[in-house]
């Protein structure tokens, strides 16, 4: 594993401006969907949090259209969750916001088998980001 998690810590740094090193991701499954946040390390560094805020805002805006190129390039168009959450973004409701140390993307849906994809999309991410990433 320690091998993907390498491969996945390299592409992520082509995709996100933050640096990996001074941030967390962190998946929170909820019964309707659920909660990715990202906050710096440091709630005081400016730079991290901007672009934290800058990422995760142009996230939420692709991700409501269909558009998950962004952890395809990163974790591979076979990542699980993926395709589903792509073909039914029309039924997922994506709201961005700011927290006091990065940004947060919640996921909400009513339909059943997109609350199961976007667990399996978290648990992918979680797994293949390793130290950089955690549920809660």
């Amino acid at each position: 594993m320690a091998g993907r998690q390498a491969e996945i810590e390299a592409k992520s740094r082509q995709v996100m401006p933050f640096d990996l090193e001074r941030t967390t991701h962190r998946f929170a499954k909820a019964t309707t969907g659920g909660v990715q946040t990202v906050t710096s390390d440091d709630p005081a560094d400016a730079e991290q949090v901007r672009l934290i805020r800058e990422h995760l805002t142009a996230e939420a805006a692709g991700f409501s259209k269909g558009d998950y190129g962004d952890p395809a390039s990163i974790h591979g168009g076979e990542m699980p969750g993926l395709r589903e959450l792509e073909q039914g973004h029309s039924r997922l409701d994506i709201r961005y916001i700011e927290v006091p140390d990065g940004a947060r993307i919640t996921y909400t849906t009513t339909d059943t088998s997109l609350v199961a994809a976007l667990h399996a999309w978290f648990d992918a991410q979680v797994t293949d980001h390793g130290q950089h990433a955690e549920h809660g």
